[in-house]
C-alpha cells in the first residue's frame, strides 16, 4: 500500500512535508488523507495519540511524526540529493535554521488558535508573546545564507513566511525584512511551493 499522510492544506507543517516530498520526487508515492486534528478523529488517534498533523504512515504501517522527523525519513528515500547534510557544521546549521522556522510556525499557529476567543488579559499577553517570538525569529534569519530550496532549513523558512502571508496578511513583514522578502519572492514560484500553496483564507 502507498504511504499515507494525514493532511490539511492550511497547516504549514504539512506544507513543509509535502514540499520535501515534491523536491525528492516522492509525492506520487504518498496518498493524502484529509484530517482535522482539532476534533481528534479516530483514524488519526490510531497512529498519533497526540492528534497532531502531519502524521505519515509508511508502507509497513509505521507511523512517523512530527514534521521534522517525517522530513528526515523522506530525506533518506529516493535518489535526489539530500536536503539535510550528513554531518558536521553544515548539518547543524540546516537543523538549527529548521528549528528557527518551526518555532516561527509554532508561534503563528498558536496565535491563530486565539482568534475568536475572548481576549482577556492572559490571552492578550500570550498573543503578544507569540507575536514577539515571530518578530525575533524573522530578525534572526540571515537571507544571504539561504539556499534556493536546496536544504530543509530554507524549505522550512519558506513555509513559515507563507503561513504568515496566509493567516496574518494584515501584519506585513516584508518592509522590515527586504532581503528576506526578495529571497521569498524568488522561491515562492518554485513547484514545491506553488503546488502546496494553502487555500485562500
Amino acid at each position: 500500500m502507498p504511504m499515507t499522510l494525514h493532511h490539511s492544506p492550511a497547516s504549514p507543517f504539512v506544507r513543509k512535508v509535502m514540499a520535501v516530498a515534491i523536491i525528492r520526487g516522492l509525492d506520487g508515492q504518498i496518498e493524502t488523507v484529509a484530517t482535522n486534528p482539532h476534533v481528534s478523529p479516530e483514524d488519526l488517534l490510531a497512529v498519533n495519540p497526540l492528534s497532531k498533523i502531519p502524521c505519515l504512515v509508511l508502507e509497513d504501517g509505521t507511523a512517523v511524526f512530527d514534521s521534522a522527523v517525517i522530513c528526515d525519513v523522506l530525506d533518506r528515500m529516493g535518489d535526489a540529493p539530500p536536503l539535510i547534510p550528513a554531518s558536521g557544521k553544515e548539518r547543524t546549521k540546516v537543523l538549527v535554521l529548521e528549528a528557527l522556522a518551526d518555532g516561527i510556525m509554532d508561534a503563528a499557529v498558536a496565535r491563530r488558535g486565539l482568534i475568536g476567543l475572548p481576549m482577556d488579559e492572559g490571552r492578550t499577553r500570550a498573543d503578544s508573546r507569540y507575536k514577539a517570538a515571530v518578530q525575533r525569529g524573522l530578525a534572526a534569519i540571515e537571507p544571504g545564507s539561504l539556499s534556493e530550496l536546496h536544504d530543509l532549513g530554507a524549505i522550512s523558512v519558506a513555509c513559515a513566511l507563507g503561513y504568515l502571508d496566509f493567516r496574518f496578511p494584515h501584519e506585513p513583514w516584508r518592509e522590515a525584512h527586504p532581503a528576506l522578502a526578495t529571497w521569498y519572492e524568488a522561491v515562492d514560484v518554485l513547484p514545491a511551493l506553488s503546488a502546496t500553496r494553502p487555500p485562500a483564507a
